[in-house]
């Protein structure tokens, strides 16, 4: 009989914490219907069955986001409630049930980087963080930051992540052509690569992809 209110107990708490994220949701951000998502807005996502796959996720330039076990998906332009539905059923075969999915609008895209500033506030890049970072989004820091000083604001990287293949993606402005570095996170901490020296230039992108299966 112990066991069976304890099962009962655990449901009961499960149903209280889905309820309660719920109700944020119905005042928080997310409230607004119809809002269809846009590249540089913050999504929050929680899986209650499986709390490590809860994340802060940036909606990328070309209007997706990257969640393990769900992969790719389109975000721009849907509302959270299309990709909540879309979410659940990308995991649902990961799970004995189906999981209870819960996505909300964190944060709006920050205001444009290349708006004109007033003579007082000192000048700022922009940076894109994607994928698995702790702080993922648009990151406006002072000119000269460097790639090693950005994975410290950035928060470092969460558990999923492949430091070894990080990647800096730099777009020329005058081609429109995308450069794609390669960043080894381990062998710059350790001080064997020098690419943590790299200055940053308004606009780069730095992903973090999330890690294969054994690597």
């Amino acid at each position: 009989m112990t066991f069976l209110k304890s099962i009962m107990a655990g449901r009961a708490i499960a149903a209280v914490v889905f309820l309660a994220l719920a109700l944020w949701g119905a005042t928080g951000p997310a409230a607004a219907q119809g809002y269809g998502v846009k590249p540089g807005d913050t999504l929050r996502i929680e899986v209650l069955e499986d709390p490590s796959l809860n994340r802060t996720v940036l909606v990328a330039p070309d209007g997706r986001i990257s969640v393990p076990q769900a992969g790719s998906l389109r975000a721009s332009g849907r509302t959270v409630e299309a990709i909540q539905s879309d979410l659940t059923g990308r995991l649902a075969s990961a799970f004995a049930a189906t999981p209870n999915v819960y996505v909300s609008l964190e944060q709006l895209r920050p205001r444009d980087p290349y708006v004109a500033r007033t003579p007082e506030e000192p000048p700022v890049i922009g940076i894109y963080i994607l994928g698995e970072a702790n702080k993922p989004g648009l990151i406006e820091v002072a000119p000269g930051t460097t790639v090693l000083q950005m994975f410290a604001m950035m928060g470092g990287f969460t558990k999923f992540a492949a430091t070894k293949r990080i990647q800096l993606r730099r777009t020329d402005t005058a081609t429109h052509t995308e450069n794609v570095y390669s960043l080894n996170y381990p062998a710059i901490e350790a001080g064997k690569d020098r690419n943590g020296l790299t200055s940053l230039m308004d606009g780069d992108v730095i992903v973090v992809p999330q890690r294969r299966l054994f690597e």
